[in-house]
């Protein structure tokens, strides 16, 4: 466990170097985009169940507000993994030459493969977080608890999986993952917590595959 807190710090002292706050600056500007579009739909989906008159619209709106609001919230971690697909190779290739200058250029599993491992494992995690969403609603104490477990593993197993399939096949990516199980996991809880902080979240997926590019090569 000595290289979670290493690889949890070090990607904060590379933030004064312009190959790493590129992908930071683009993917902050996705994710608003990203953001910016849910809260739109969100808008719009609270404006359509109200759009009626008397005292059902009126709670038909109110509830609907709630869900698309607690919805969106709940859909926060497979947005990031999405956008972190889209900066992976730049944020890693940064913290790469910074850091393990010596490593030989990355040659892991082919882009379909890393496509395919990543498009499953989002996918498992969607509809284990679509199932869970009426926990959240009907208990959110209880919702939160749930919702950071699931961000933990998700961005634990999605982030590290991402920056070590760009060197190895995906096989001999998700046996590291087992074998690292508790390391992985611990990072990606402190980036669950993250999540849950405002502006500071749309930082979570440049910061998170720095941190687990880390733990790949001190881990």
């Amino acid at each position: 466990m000595k290289a979670v807190p290493a690889s949890l710090l070090l990607p904060l002292k590379q933030l004064d170097d312009p190959a790493f706050r590129r992908p930071l600056l683009k993917a902050l500007g996705v994710a608003i985009l990203a953001f910016g579009g849910l809260a739109w739909l969100a808008d719009w989906g609270v404006g359509w169940l109200a759009g009626g008159t008397g005292w059902l619209a009126t709670v038909a709106g109110l509830l609907g507000g709630l869900l698309v609001l607690v919805s969106t919230f709940w859909l926060f971690v497979p947005v990031m993994l999405g956008i972190t697909g889209l900066f992976s190779d730049e944020v890693a290739e940064a913290v790469e030459r910074r850091f393990y200058p010596a490593l030989p250029p990355a040659q892991g599993a082919s882009i379909a493969a890393q496509a395919r491992a990543g498009l499953g494992l989002a996918l498992r995690f969607l509809v284990i977080s679509l199932a869970l969403l009426p926990l959240a609603l009907i208990a959110p104490p209880l919702g939160v608890v749930v919702y950071w477990v699931l961000a933990a593993l998700s961005l634990g197993y999605g982030l590290f999986d991402g920056v070590a399939q760009r060197r190895m096949s995906v096989a001999d990516s998700q046996a590291l993952r087992r074998r690292h199980r508790a390391q992985i996991l611990a990072i990606g809880g402190a980036l669950a917590a993250l999540a849950v902080v405002p502006v500071a979240n749309l930082l979570v997926p440049v910061l998170g595959t720095a941190a687990m590019t880390h733990l790949l090569h001190r881990g």
